[in-house]
């Protein structure tokens, strides 16, 4: 098939694109390459998915609706997956225009492309932290998120909310799921575990949020993109609707869209993270701890019955496994020389 996905210089995006391209699907990558992060990243993702016959390169931002038309119309997607974002809770305190324009602005190019050229399937990505307040645990889909803790999360309910009426008007296939922390190798830098792993290997203590007490469902990235992979080929109808007992599908009364969590529901505390971290790296606790951030919240802890009812699919990589893939690869990028275990 042929797939157009937003955000393919991003950490999940290349994952993504890299998976479906060496399965021999072709692929159109549209991202902006913006400096949020390390550029020489974004750039180095790109080169090795232009190694593969089947990937077109897009460069544009997701507010450039002519670009985005453009794209579409030359390369007639089956599927659309849509990551790009504006990412990173802290961020959205800093410049929260940022987010209005890519999260909102961008994602309603999107679905305007979908109905357009009338797409099998578009799937969309949102967050955990949609859930915000909630003290309900484990999260559920259908779960109340009407209390998000930071723009990054209002922007993305707002997109879910928006996704849902282009559903429902023009019955366009709709699924959008929600990440639980995702991590991995090709990392993004402003994420906790390439923080902690920088500092460590360069002798600085770590900054620990919450005192370490937060747990957080860790999602491996590959995972993750197996997870995603198996829900490209669920549009949502009602042929597909899950009838269960012991949860309640997401699956709109009135559109065809459906909100799945993707997180393997085993929380792990902040403190266990670090230490594994700390044993992976071969290096003794240099820790700081500092209380809870403005729009953290303790706990996150995903249900996955609906995915797993969906896909027969649950992210299960345990986190000593997906840390030390990470920090292989890490040395690797940073021409830090392998521990003698690796």
């Amino acid at each position: 098939m042929h797939y157009l996905i937003t955000g393919t210089a991003g950490f999940i995006g290349f994952h993504l694109a890299r998976r479906l391209l060496s399965e021999g699907h072709t692929v159109t990558g549209y991202d902006a390459v913006t400096d949020y992060y390390d550029v020489t990243l974004k750039e180095k993702r790109l080169s090795m998915l232009k190694t593969f016959e089947g990937f077109t390169e897009v460069r544009a931002l997701l507010e450039d609706k002519a670009a985005l038309d453009a794209a579409a119309a030359a390369n007639k997607p089956d599927v659309i997956v849509h990551l790009a974002a504006q990412a990173g809770v802290r961020y959205s305190l800093e410049n929260p225009g940022a987010y209005v324009s890519s999260n909102l602005v961008g994602s309603w190019n999107v679905m305007e492309v979908a109905r357009q050229i009338n797409v099998g399937h578009l799937l969309i990505a949102s967050t955990s932290s949609v859930y915000g307040g909630n003290d309900k645990f484990p999260f559920a889909e259908n779960d109340n998120t009407d209390q998000p803790l930071t723009l990054y999360a209002a922007t993305k309910k707002a997109m879910e909310v928006m996704a849902h009426s282009y559903s429902h008007l023009y019955k366009v296939p709709t699924t959008t799921f929600r990440f639980f922390t995702v991590y991995g190798p090709w990392g993004r830098p402003d994420m906790a575990l390439f923080k902690f792993t920088e500092a460590m290997l360069n002798g600085r203590p770590i900054e620990v949020y919450g005192e370490g007490k937060m747990s957080r469902d860790f999602t491996y990235v590959s995972d993750l993109v197996e997870s995603i992979v198996r829900l490209c080929n669920l549009p949502p109808s009602e042929e597909n609707r899950i009838i269960s007992t012991e949860f309640e599908d997401s699956l709109s009364k009135t559109a065809p869209f459906r909100v799945v969590n993707i997180g393997g529901g085993q929380p792990v505390e902040l403190i266990r993270f670090v230490e594994t971290v700390e044993e992976t790296l071969g290096l003794p606790p240099n820790r700081t701890l500092l209380p809870m951030q403005k729009g953290d919240v303790p706990r996150t802890f995903a249900a996955p019955d609906l995915l797993k009812a969906l896909t027969g699919y649950v992210p299960e990589t345990p986190v000593e496994t997906g840390i030390r893939e990470f920090v292989r690869w890490y040395r690797e990028w940073k021409g830090f020389p392998n521990a003698p275990s690796e």
